[in-house]
């Protein structure tokens, strides 16, 4: 099992022991990443005992229904977009800004380029970055190509990270040639904030700024190939999982002598950003918005 698997079955365990999955569908899920029932039962047992041992883990409330998630009062429309990626074209969903203050790639979660990735990047734009949403699914057809999401999400678990992380690249080229003259960041959520870890592990001095959302950091990261990117990143206080990994985070951030700050979001879990799951946190998606738009601001235009 690759590292990226590994963290798609614990997120599918995880979802399983706070009451979000049933024990049938977690199996089922965990089985199209090739996991016996034997090995998923384990798997599920070790996340629970982990769950006990921590800090509460439940989903938080959602919001009112009245209220929208941040940035949503001044979203653009996105259009369909593709370009030459890597190792064949690419898919992607474009927002562009009125008047462009800079640039930004948009790095979906595991469940690939969905609605809600592309209010992302509608709401950026509003806020005046032009947004670029990758589909890390090209390749297979593109995300709309799956009826089932889980087999979407076992679909991003077999693809090599490299590949991604060149995927990622290219989109990054294609902001850039979308936004000419202007400063470009990339922000990336739950797998997506992995592959920005990733991105900056690999080397990424195209980029002025960087926000990891709960992504986990790859082994004994090395981001002195960034070092000029200033990144803002976020965790939730009950995302445990997620936050094992922060140290590491930090310690390789301090090491490149980076611009940098990590944000703990009292009382959230993972996902808190996502306003179409159960562990939305408005509050702590209200606060993660303003602090991104004030990190844009200073470090990109």
């Amino acid at each position: 099992m690759t590292p990226l698997q590994r963290y798609i079955a614990e997120e599918i365990a995880t979802d399983h022991v706070d009451g979000l999955l049933t024990r049938r569908e977690a199996l089922r899920r965990l089985s199209l990443l090739g996991i016996g029932a034997a090995a998923a039962t384990s798997l599920i047992a070790a996340c629970s005992s982990s769950d006990q041992q921590g800090a509460p883990s439940t989903a938080t409330s959602a919001a009112p229904a009245d209220t929208s998630p941040p940035g949503m009062d001044s979203a653009v429309s996105t259009a369909a977009v593709t370009w030459a990626g890597p190792s064949g074209e690419l898919q992607g969903a474009w927002a562009e800004a009125v008047r462009p203050r800079g640039g930004m790639l948009v790095i979906h979660e595991n469940k690939g380029l969905n609605d809600w990735t592309r209010s992302v990047a509608a709401r950026l734009a509003g806020a005046g970055y032009s947004s670029l949403a990758v589909d890390l699914l090209s390749a297979q057809g593109g995300t709309s190509t799956f009826d089932d999401p889980a087999e979407a999400t076992a679909a991003l678990g077999n693809r090599e990270p490299d590949a991604m992380v060149a995927d990622l690249k290219s989109g990054i080229a294609e902001v850039q040639r979308r936004t000419p003259d202007l400063r470009v960041a990339a922000i990336g959520f739950c797998m997506g904030g992995g592959l920005v870890w990733r991105l900056l592990d690999s080397g990424a001095p195209e980029l002025a700024a960087a926000f990891p959302f709960y992504g986990p950091t790859p082994e004994d990261p090395d981001f002195s190939g960034s070092k000029d990117v200033a990144v803002l990143a976020f965790y939730g206080e009950l995302d445990q999982r997620v936050n094992a990994t922060e140290p590491a985070a930090a310690a390789a951030l301090q090491r490149a002598g980076m611009v940098h700050e990590l944000v703990t979001e009292p009382g959230a879990n993972h996902a808190f950003f996502n306003d179409t799951g159960d562990r939305y946190d408005p509050a702590a998606a209200a606060d993660a918005w303003r602090r991104v738009l004030d990190w844009l601001a200073a470090h990109v235009g």
